[in-house]
C-alpha cells in the first residue's frame, strides 16, 4: 500500500527485486540502503510499507529527514485538511478522526525520533500506553453495550411474560367476579325465599293459634253453659 494516504513523512518508494534485494539503477535509493541505529530505531517504530505494482515489488520508508519549523506548521495545517475532507467528527466517537490524529502522533514521533532516538522510544511506549487504554476502554464499551442489549432484551421478555399473566389474571378476576355476583344473587334470592317462607309461616302459625283461642273459648262457653244450675 502506498503511503501517500498518510501525513506521515516517507520517502521516495524504492523497486524492489523479486528474490528481496534492491533493483539496480540509475537511482542511489535502489541499492542497498545502509540504515543507521536511529533509522533502524525508526524503521522499528514506523515500518516500511510494501506494495505489489505489475508484479514489481515496492518499499517505502519513513522519511529520516529532520523536521523544522516549517515541517510542524504543515502537519497542522495537512491534519486539519484531512478532517475536513474526510469529515471527522468535532466531538464524540469518531473513528476517522481517531485515525488521523493517530497518524499525526506517528509522525511526531518521526520528527522526535530522527533528532534524538531515546525521546523516539519513549513517546512510542506512551503511544501503545494510549492505544492499550483505548482498546480497553472499546472492549468495555462493547461488553457493555452488549450486556444492556441482554438485558434489554431480557426486560422486554419479562414485560411481555408480565403483560400475558396481566391478561390471565384479569381474565380470572372478571370470571371470579362473576361467579361473585351470581352468588350475590344466589343468596338474595335464597334469602327472599326464606324471608317470604318465614313470613308465611308466622302467618300460618298466627291462624292457627287463633283457632285454638276460637275452639278454646267456644269449649269455654260451653262447659259454662253446662255448669249453670236448672
Amino acid at each position: 500500500m502506498v503511503a501517500t494516504s498518510t501525513i506521515v513523512k516517507y520517502d521516495n518508494p524504492i523497486l524492489v527485486s523479486d528474490d528481496g534485494k534492491k533493483s539496480k539503477g540509475k537511482n542511489k535509493k535502489a541499492t542497498i540502503k545502509q540504515t543507521t541505529q536511529s533509522e533502524d530505531i525508526l524503521n522499528s517504530i514506523l515500518p516500511p510499507c510494501q506494495w505489489e505494482e505489475n508484479k514489481q515489488l515496492w518499499v517505502q520508508y519513513v522519511s529520516s529527514t529532520p523536521a523544522t519549523r516549517l515541517d510542524v506548521i504543515n502537519l497542522q495545517e495537512a491534519l486539519d485538511q484531512k478532517l475536513a475532507q474526510r469529515k471527522a467528527r468535532e466531538t464524540g466517537i469518531c473513528p476517522i478522526r481517531e485515525e488521523l490524529y493517530a497518524q499525526c502522533f506517528d509522525e511526531l514521533i518521526r520528527q522526535v525520533t530522527v533528532n534524538c532516538a531515546e525521546r523516539g522510544l519513549l513517546l512510542l511506549r506512551v503511544r501503545n500506553e494510549i492505544r492499550m487504554t483505548i482498546t480497553a476502554y472499546k472492549t468495555l464499551y462493547e461488553s457493555s453495550v452488549a450486556f444492556g442489549m441482554r438485558k434489554a432484551l431480557q426486560a422486554e421478555q419479562h414485560k411481555a411474560e408480565m403483560n400475558q399473566r396481566i391478561r390471565i389474571l384479569t381474565r380470572e378476576k372478571a370470571e371470579l367476579q362473576k361467579n361473585v355476583k351470581d352468588l350475590e344473587e344466589k343468596c338474595d334470592n335464597i334469602e327472599k325465599r326464606e324471608k317470604e317462607r318465614l313470613i308465611a309461616e308466622e302467618k300460618k302459625h298466627e291462624e292457627e293459634v287463633n283457632n285454638y283461642k276460637k275452639k278454646c273459648n267456644q269449649f269455654q262457653s260451653e262447659l259454662e253453659r253446662m255448669n249453670m244450675p236448672k
